[in-house]
């Protein structure tokens, strides 16, 4: 059943698209010639199944946080927001230092216990209103709405700070957890340079040593 719903989710179609066929469908059934029950019952259930599909389409299946698909959708449409009403908008990508170090050494359950719990971190550390994606692998992102990247630099640090010193457990094995974070501001034209100057910084971070935040000026 997993594979078939990784299979339907291949198809990219547009939220909105997705929406208009849902509401087409519940439209047919009000139609159809049985009891009013029998109809309320079945469009409560296609609902309540296509809410579910389109929550598994949006989120990463470990972390519970959204996935690149939603980050994809996102960014563009919070980059042409803020450019259109003069926001502040920054981009942060996270990155944990040395993950493959510890998949070879503790094993990749170990792996995912991290992945879930710095996942579960971050999304504490920012308000409802910022976005946290699960980007790939080891690597996370927030857009931090109505935000300088000045601004940013208060929630990264205390994030940055807080995975430093949690205590991550796993079996009764201690884990030593840092993460390195590069963050840039929407001050370019181009959606594909805010994102190249946010990778810039995080590059930098980790070329200076890890466990570091450097923003993109």
């Amino acid at each position: 059943m997993a594979d078939e719903f990784n299979d339907i989710n291949q198809f990219d179609i547009p939220d909105d698209i997705m929406d208009e066929i849902q509401k087409n469908i519940e439209d047919i059934i009000t139609g159809f010639p049985i009891p009013e029950d029998n109809k309320l019952d079945v469009i409560k259930k296609i609902n309540f199944m296509y809410s579910r599909s389109r929550y598994l389409s949006l989120t990463d299946a470990l972390t519970g946080l959204y996935n690149r698909r939603h980050f994809d959708n996102s960014v563009e449409r919070e980059f042409l927001r803020s450019k259109r009403y003069g926001g502040d908008l920054t981009i942060a990508i996270i990155d944990i230092d040395f993950f493959k170090r510890i998949n070879d050494t503790y094993g990749h359950l170990c792996g995912d216990y991290v992945l879930k719990e710095v996942g579960y971190l971050i999304l504490d550390n920012f308000r409802k209103t910022d976005l946290v994606f699960r980007y790939g692998g080891e690597e996370f992102v927030v857009l931090l709405t109505e935000t300088s990247v000045g601004g940013s630099q208060i929630p990264l640090e205390r994030l940055r700070k807080s995975i430093e010193s949690y205590d991550f457990n796993y079996q009764g094995t201690k884990i030593n957890v840092t993460i390195s974070i590069g963050a840039a501001p929407n001050t370019t034209d181009n959606i594909n340079d805010f994102l190249n100057n946010a990778d810039k910084a995080l590059y930098r971070a980790k070329e200076s040593g890890r466990n570091n935040l450097v923003l993109f000026e």
